[in-house]
């Protein structure tokens, strides 16, 4: 939530100095920290007249804006005071009023119309402060809004500059309330009683004719009419006796007219309840800091003798503003990214994933702070400002990832290093060594994580610039194995010859158990043979007698005895044959 402004009292906000309008640092300071949204009640009129009276009631105090008590204009340019606003909560009231018009002293009408047509400008709700009646007097007093299109401009384009082009001031003029002081008529017309809105109307009633009085009649009535559609009129009594007047803000309220008091309470709550919050073209709501870019380029117009332009003013205003938002916009992604990026990152993608990610917040910030960004001029300029960053973060990612690979490689790398000074891998096949060692170092630095995305490239890099070391260690192998060779044949040579030695025992150890292990199937081939042998011959004698006792016993010559002990033969001879 914005926080509110409280000022003890006024300050100058336009100095009038030597019938030079500057602007004051001081207010300027103060309108730059009003971040609400800002309701802008300005007040002109004839000098002693009572307009600071009633800006002080607004601001809900007795004293503030100096009342003066005398006939020359006491206020000086334009004097500004910032309350919260009593009824419109995160809304600050800033109320200006002006220098009294028409100060004999003075005598500069160029002067106060310019202090009336900036009060026109600055303003939401205009109160234009005059004593009497609405006459041709007044009218004639009035004579600077008449003046006003020769005071302003809402276009740059010349052909925008006509009273009968009046929509223009129309869309960013502010309301019109008319306050009548000391009013002592009664109103009614036909003896039928009117407001003081239907008295303001009727006295803007315009004139029939075409002659010099009846224009000069009509001008001022026809410039409130078509510059101020939305209108409004108060009556005031006098506040007091005359000899009270000079101390009218030391007065206690029970010597104030009481039909006053009622009637500036009127007056307050209306302009409270109904001014609205100052805009500009487009609906644009005006907060301090653009109230003050108002106040600036307006001043610098005048004082290089240029008219004050609306569009001119708004453009200013979105230069500044849409300058700020870039600002803002990209502030927001220093910030997101400082947040959520650390260097190294793993891939440029995961870098480019975030980038993505901040730009579109910021993206966001300033499409929220910007506005009339013509052609997109200033989106453009954030994408560009943000292209660089990325590309600065990339860089600095890209350092990130080399100083981290080469502390790590010193770390890793570093006991390799000082084994090839002390002389290790000085001897035969040191030099193999040497890369199987290196092969272990380079696995270790493949395992540590979030090396970047330099990791490759610097690793390569480092073993570019120890290949000296490697070729030295290589020249020194081959040297020492040059001496080495000779003997390593003869062991060689010995141990082959040894080898074959063996084998060769084993061979004829093996040829000797093979022809053994023959003698002895031989042998057995024999002796199973020559068995057989014998038990065929017993079985074929055995089968001759067994044909030649049959054939004696067929002839029955075979004694009766003989033949049992044939049959005992036989089964002898069959037992033997088994075995």
């Amino acid at each position: 939530m914005a926080a509110e402004i409280h000022m003890t009292g006024p300050v100058s906000l336009i100095d009038n100095t030597e019938g030079q309008l500057v602007v004051n640092p001081e207010a300027l300071k103060i309108l730059s920290a009003v971040t609400q949204p800002v309701v802008v009640v300005a007040i002109v009129g004839l000098y002693r007249t009572g307009k600071s009276y009633l800006m002080n009631r607004l601001a809900g105090k007795n004293k503030g804006f100096s009342l003066g008590s005398t006939v020359k204009s006491h206020t000086k340019g334009i004097w500004m005071w910032c309350v919260p606003h009593p009824k419109k909560p995160g809304h600050t009231l800033v109320l200006l009023d002006t220098e009294g018009l028409g100060d004999i002293e003075k005598g500069d009408n160029e002067n106060d119309s310019w202090i009336f047509s900036l009060a026109i400008l600055l303003s939401s709700t205009f109160v234009y402060n005059s004593m009497g009646t609405i006459n041709q007097q007044a009218m004639d007093q009035l004579h600077y809004v008449t003046e006003l299109t020769d005071r302003i401009k809402a276009s740059s384009s010349p052909d925008n500059n006509y009273v009968e082009d009046s929509a223009d001031f129309v869309s960013f003029f502010p309301a019109f309330v008319w306050a009548l002081r000391d009013f002592s008529l009664e109103l009614k017309t036909d003896e039928e009683p009117i407001t003081p809105d239907d008295y303001l109307e009727l006295s803007l009633k315009l004139r029939k004719g075409a002659d010099i009085k009846s224009k000069s009649f009509n001008d001022p009535r026809l410039c409130i009419r078509k510059f101020f559609p939305k209108r409004k009129c108060f009556i005031f009594d006098r506040p007091a006796w005359r000899k009270n007047l000079a101390h009218l803000e030391q007065l206690k309220e029970e010597d104030l007219n009481p039909d006053f008091i009622e009637q500036v309470a009127e007056f307050c709550s209306y302009i409270l309840s109904h001014s609205n919050v100052k805009t500009l073209s487009g609906g644009i709501t005006v907060n301090g800091p653009r109230l003050e870019s108002l106040v600036l380029t307006y001043i610098s117009a005048i004082s290089s003798g240029d008219l004050p332009c609306m569009e001119n003013a708004v453009r200013a205003l979105a230069q500044l503003e849409n300058s700020a938002a870039v600002e803002k916009a990209v502030a927001h992604y220093n910030q997101q990214m400082s947040q959520k990026v650390q260097l190294p990152t793993e891939t440029l993608q995961e870098l480019l994933d975030l980038h993505r990610d901040s730009e579109r917040q910021a993206i966001e910030v300033f499409m929220k702070n910007s506005f009339k960004d013509v052609d997109h001029k200033f989106q453009r300029k954030l994408g560009a400002q943000l292209e660089a960053r990325r590309d600065d973060f990339c860089e600095q990612n890209s350092k990130a990832s080399s100083d981290c690979c080469m502390a790590l490689l010193q770390d890793i790398f570093s006991p390799l290093e000082e084994d090839v000074k002390q002389g290790t891998f000085s001897k035969p096949g040191g030099y193999r060594l040497f890369l199987q060692k290196q092969q272990e170092l380079k696995n270790k630095y493949y395992q540590v994580p979030r090396k970047g995305i330099q990791a490759e490239e610097v690793l390569k890099k480092y073993l570019e610039s120890k290949e000296d070391v490697a070729d030295a260690l290589l020249q020194t192998d081959q040297l020492l194995s040059e001496k080495e060779k000779a003997i390593e044949v003869q062991r060689i040579k010995a141990e082959s010859a040894e080898a074959a030695k063996k084998k060769l025992k084993k061979i004829q150890k093996k040829y000797k158990q093979m022809m053994e292990q023959k003698e002895k199937s031989y042998q057995e081939h024999v002796k199973q043979l020559t068995e057989k042998m014998e038990r065929d011959k017993v079985q074929l004698m055995a089968e001759q007698e067994e044909t030649i006792i049959c054939k004696l016993k067929e002839q029955e010559l075979l004694p009766k005895g003989f033949q049992n002990e044939s049959k005992r033969l036989q089964k002898d001879t069959s037992i033997q044959m088994r075995q």
